[in-house]
């Protein structure tokens, strides 16, 4: 999303809210130097599992081909040698990248990896363990995230969270959208109240803003219900540590406050970042959320951040046609609430039903123009949506084929129904104009609806008469996942996305996760190793040597635009600090601008990144540089998913 104190060049597409300023890296580099030359080691920092390949990479400013390394134990004792690989390429201003492959270490403990010429490099200690052992922590880190970035009365107090935010929330008034400037949000004259007023309050931030947006909660969502469904020992009521369980509710509690499912109107926002000459949001200032509801005793100028808007559906009020990408996610996560509270909690799962039936019938499936997403839609700029209603149609489809007692008035009773729904959109999607485009994150979900339609048809007994099939499916993952190989095969790194574009850290979580969704469905290996090394890169296997996800790994972001993290949190890697929130991740640039009130980050200004960056990309744990260290909760979201994966190996839930 584009800054308003710094312009993003021209051809830059904006993603997230404009303010929120960078992170800094706890950063522990290992430098040794040969005749003014240097060379580090990156690894995984989080660990590798016993059971799968090891890929670390030796990155230095001069050759050295044919060189051993060596892996020691932390008794210091060398359990393996061998040559590294042929070079990969260079990276900014390292003219060598190689890989160290160790697959055969195997035994639990904790190492290191050390070349000692013709450059001497050392790595950070790694850990070596179980997958389940391996990855039980970054989950834990992530639940802890969603908690701390609820809003509202149910809050999770902790050393970060002190009080509740936004209970003005309970009583919003709802406004149509103004009209605002594409890039910065700002609008003129007043908004226009409906006279509505709806209870809005609870829900998660969207990032290290207080906005809340149905267009990311309804991705966070679908990703957190299907990880606790599928995988109920890592992210559900199996798990002592991870159980995601509460927070999908926290989730679904507020997405059923966006919509009234009496009159079908829709709600798509609360807050607005950018005000005008007169009114003052979101994105002006820099506080504590529990500030807002009396900030500044409430003159005028600050009604807006007091009392913070709702906006509702732009296509209009009762019954109203949706936006085809947030109704298909929306549709997706009630379906989702459906099949999991149909025995515990029928009425809440019968509403949910009710509402995504009346949802998913309401998409706007012939969208002109921009799709809804956010005011304004630079924020958030989505152009694909047949996946989204492949997604929803699936997951209703699951829901009605497990679903006994369905509530009375239900518009589609079948589950075939919404079988051919989804095979039709996930048709419109293999054959419309951004099929393999991209790949898992909030702009493209169809890595995880082909993936849930595969298990569908086999579900229903592979029928006959689809608009598309298990085999149209399976190729298209495979576009996708090839289109990644071949970027990796351009990157010495081997990453599957650029690092010079949004987005970085979690294109890397969803392309692992489709690696592993792939092998799941085909049983083939093939795409095994490489979701391995993604899910690596961004966790330290890098040119930073930092992990993108705060508190997995020794290096990770510390100056990160997060108003709670900056005010209320350590600024050097020591407790307490936002654990488990993805950011960014490396960008094309590295924007700057403060806000009144901030608490610098880096203290000292240095970007001790800066050497390390290449092939045009940046990094900068800064707390002014929001594209590369602002947290969000869909940035987030597939990592748990991936995690999961790579702990249990295949869905132990079932749909």
């Amino acid at each position: 999303m584009a800054s308003q104190f710094t312009t993003p060049n021209s051809n830059q597409i904006t993603r997230r809210t404009p303010w929120f300023l960078g992170s800094l890296f706890a950063a522990i580099v290992f430098i040794s130097a040969a005749q003014g030359q240097s060379a580090y080691i990156r690894v995984n920092q989080v660990g590798y599992p016993s059971a799968e390949s090891k890929r670390a990479y030796l990155m230095a400013t001069g050759s050295e081909n044919g060189t051993t390394f060596v892996v020691k134990n932390s008794a210091g004792i060398t359990v393996y040698s061998g040559a590294v690989g042929a070079t990969l390429g260079a990276w900014g201003s390292f003219p060598f990248v190689y890989p160290i492959d160790f697959d055969s270490v195997s035994a639990t403990g904790t190492y290191t990896i050390a070349v000692t010429s013709p450059i001497a490099a050392n790595s950070p200690s790694f850990k070596i363990d179980a997958a389940a052992n391996i990855y039980a922590n970054p989950l834990s880190n992530t639940l802890f995230f969603y908690q701390t970035q609820r809003d509202g009365p149910n809050y999770v107090p902790n050393a970060l969270r002190t009080a509740p935010g936004h209970l003005n929330d309970q009583s919003a008034k709802v406004y149509l959208t103004p009209r605002v400037n594409a890039g910065s949000g700002r609008f003129s004259g007043d908004l226009t109240p409906t006279g509505a007023v709806i209870n809005a309050a609870g829900g998660w931030w969207d990032a290290g803003d207080y906005l809340k947006f149905v267009q990311t909660a309804s991705y966070t969502e679908a990703l957190l219900a299907i990880g606790v469904r599928d995988f109920p020992t890592q992210m559900g009521a199996g798990s002592g540590t991870a159980n995601f369980t509460a927070e999908s509710k926290f989730g679904l509690d507020w997405l059923q406050s966006m919509w009234d499912d009496n009159t079908k109107t829709f709600y798509y926002q609360v807050g607005i970042g950018s005000g005008n000459s007169q009114t003052v949001a979101d994105h002006d200032i820099w506080r504590l959320p529990q500030a807002d509801d009396t900030y500044q005793g409430c003159p005028n100028n600050y009604r807006y951040i007091c009392h913070r808007p709702v906006f509702i559906n732009t296509a209009g009020g009762a019954g109203a046609k949706i936006s085809p990408n947030l109704a298909g996610r929306l549709a997706a996560d009630f379906a989702l609430c459906y099949h999991a509270y149909q025995t515990s909690n029928s009425l809440y799962a019968n509403q949910c039903l009710l509402s995504a039936e009346h949802i998913f019938d309401l998409a706007n499936t012939a969208p002109a123009g921009n799709l809804l997403t956010v005011i304004p839609f630079s924020f958030y700029p989505e152009t694909e949506w047949r996946d989204d209603l492949e997604l929803g149609a699936v997951e209703l489809y699951f829901a009605l084929q497990a679903g006994s007692n369905l509530p009375p008035g239900l518009p589609h009773t079948d589950p075939a129904y919404y079988l051919q729904q989804a095979a039709q959109w996930a048709n419109a999607y293999i054959t419309g104009p951004n099929d393999a485009s991209d790949t898992l994150n909030l702009y493209d979900v169809s890595g995880l609806a082909h993936y849930e339609l595969h298990r569908a048809i086999t579900l229903a007994g592979n029928p006959s008469g689809l608009a598309t099939s298990q085999a149209a499916l399976l190729a298209d993952l495979k576009k996708q996942l090839d289109k990644a190989v071949m970027q990796a095969g351009t990157d010495p790194f081997g990453f599957g996305f650029t690092w010079a574009a949004w987005d970085t850290t979690s294109h890397g979580a969803g392309l692992a996760v489709m690696a592993s969704e792939y092998g799941n469905l085909t049983g083939s290996p093939a795409y095994t190793p490489y979701g391995n090394r993604w899910l690596a890169n961004i966790l330290g296997a890098n040119a930073w040597g930092s992990s993108f996800i705060v508190g997995d790994g020794s290096t990770f972001p510390n100056c990160l635009q997060h108003q709670v993290a900056n005010f209320a949190g350590a600024l050097n890697g020591t407790s307490p600090i936002l654990l488990g929130a993805a950011v960014e991740g490396p960008n094309s640039v590295a924007t700057k601008g403060a806000v009144s009130g901030m608490i610098a980050c880096p203290a000292n200004g240095v970007d001790v990144f800066a050497q390390f960056n290449g092939n045009g990309a940046e990094w900068k744990d800064n707390m002014q540089s929001y594209d590369n260290t602002e947290p969000a909760g869909d940035l987030t979201a597939s990592s748990p998913l991936a995690f999961s994966w790579h702990i249990a190996g295949a869905p132990s839930g079932t749909p």
